[in-house]
């Protein structure tokens, strides 16, 4: 057993390097949190969703939950009807079409880019990450699980 410690079930150090057509059947996916600022000057944030992107499948996701008592916490005048509607409108970017808006006729990498652009509202994305994947959707229903909920 060794002592270095272990990362994503791989020993810290090593390197995990994928080459094209090494990756197993995954696919590259990018990835960034939702984050819900309800005072900027303060820095303070409650994750509140994922979108996720993979240019091999076409998809473009967005899972939410928001946990109104954190956000509360934070700012106990925090438009929640507000923030559940920013994050509803995200959905609908990912999903296109009219429901959209201007945005819902391009591309599913142009609305990941769009939704991952930063800004400075009260509804916020995160960096924006990367991994491997058989299987978006899922991906983005773990991630929700994981860093979310």
């Amino acid at each position: 057993m060794s002592d270095r410690p272990v990362l994503g079930g791989r020993q810290a150090g090593e390197r995990h390097i994928t080459r094209a057509g090494q990756g197993g059947g995954r696919d590259v996916f990018e990835y960034a949190l939702l984050r819900v600022v309800p005072r900027v000057e303060r820095g303070e944030c409650v994750n509140a969703g994922v979108v996720v992107y993979c240019r091999a499948r076409s998809y473009v996701g967005a899972r939410t939950h928001l946990d109104e008592a954190r956000l509360l916490a934070l700012d106990p005048a925090a438009d929640v009807a507000g923030v559940r509607a920013a994050l509803e409108a995200v959905e609908k970017v990912c999903v296109g079409g009219e429901a959209a808006g201007a945005v819902g006729g391009d591309d599913p990498g142009r609305r990941f880019r769009w939704l991952v652009a930063p800004r400075s509202t009260i509804l916020q994305p995160g960096p924006v990450h990367t991994g491997l994947t058989t299987d978006p959707v899922a991906e983005t229903e773990r991630l929700l699980r994981l860093l979310v909920r």
